[in-house]
């Protein structure tokens, strides 16, 4: 229920404001979002990637005005220019949610989409790097996943990203194992009905898994997204058993969390990507971060309650 409420205030706009303009609550919006410009995210990117990878999002979503949708692609274009200016292509990506891009615009949402992602793509080929297209809301499934399939004709790097929450995810895993597909997949951040997702965590780790099998048993490159480190030793056994060296799949941790965890997967030789979102629309992310673990919501209330 905690959970669900967090998940409601993230759509409310007086509790936005409340904690928008709370000074206490920055040290902990820090932890989890890089900064306000593209100077904070290059700079991130440049600190994490000594021993990790990184993949940068340009925070905001829902967008509902067609000119926000497109400085939203300027945004990412200038982020993917100056991660080329400054020799960081090789090792940072950008993941980009398509209701930021124009998917939730009322009137052709889908297209306007796929043509502004499709330019971002353009602009990270062009500096020799990639994109990983966001999931949202189940809603938007079956949307996200035909512009994504759009997206890799001209694009086959193009990253998709599955919420094993989710009740069909398990057979979208099975349909996207090809050759060359990226798939990071994610246990969901979202307040989704009990009639589309599992709602027990048990249920959620069990269906992880399964997920897990099917992409470390497929010809395609799994992005293993989770703190978990239940799961994460799964999937070093489940890779090991398909015959895939460190190079074949990665995993992925959020920026802030488990830091010391992430050094110690790469200094053990995984690739480690740190998902870092930086930008001034920080709010419905911080407001999902602190509905998915009870100790974000403790560091934050103590937050409130202190000066410091």
């Amino acid at each position: 229920m905690l959970r669900s409420a967090l998940l409601a205030a993230a759509k409310s706009p007086a509790c936005r404001s409340l904690v928008e303009n709370a000074p206490p609550v920055r040290p902990i919006v820090d932890r989890f979002v890089a900064g306000g410009g593209l100077d904070d995210a290059v700079r991130a990117a440049k600190e994490l990637s000594t021993d990790r990878l990184v993949s940068l999002d340009h925070l905001g979503e829902d967008t509902t005005d067609r000119e926000q949708a497109g400085a939203t692609v300027s945004a990412y274009q200038a982020l993917l220019r100056a991660l080329g200016e400054h020799g960081l292509a090789e090792r940072a990506e950008v993941s980009v949610k398509l209701s930021a891009v124009g998917q939730a615009l009322p009137v052709d949402g889908e297209k306007i989409a796929l043509d502004n992602v499709r330019q971002i793509c353009a602009t990270a080929a062009a500096v020799g790097t990639m994109v990983t297209v966001d999931m949202e809301d189940h809603t938007t499934t079956d949307s996200t996943l035909s512009i994504v399939r759009d997206l890799r004709v001209d694009f086959p790097s193009t990253g998709a990203v599955l919420q094993a929450y989710l009740r069909r995810t398990e057979s979208d895993c099975a349909e996207l194992v090809g050759p060359g597909s990226r798939i990071r997949l994610c246990k969901g951040a979202y307040d989704e009905p009990e009639s589309v997702a599992f709602r027990d965590k048990t249920e959620v780790d069990a269906s992880y898994v399964r997920c897990l099998r099917t992409l470390m048993a497929g010809q395609g490159y799994p992005m293993v997204a989770t703190h978990d480190p239940r799961l994460i030793a799964i999937a070093e056994h489940l890779a090991g058993k398909a015959g895939r060296e460190h190079a074949d799949f990665e995993f992925q941790m959020l920026y802030g969390i488990r830091p010391e965890a992430q050094e110690l997967l790469a200094a053990r030789g995984h690739r480690m990507r740190v998902y870092v979102p930086y930008g001034a629309e920080w709010y419905p992310y911080f407001m999902r971060r602190l509905g998915e673990r009870p100790a974000n919501i403790a560091f934050f209330l103590r937050s409130l309650l202190t000066k410091g």
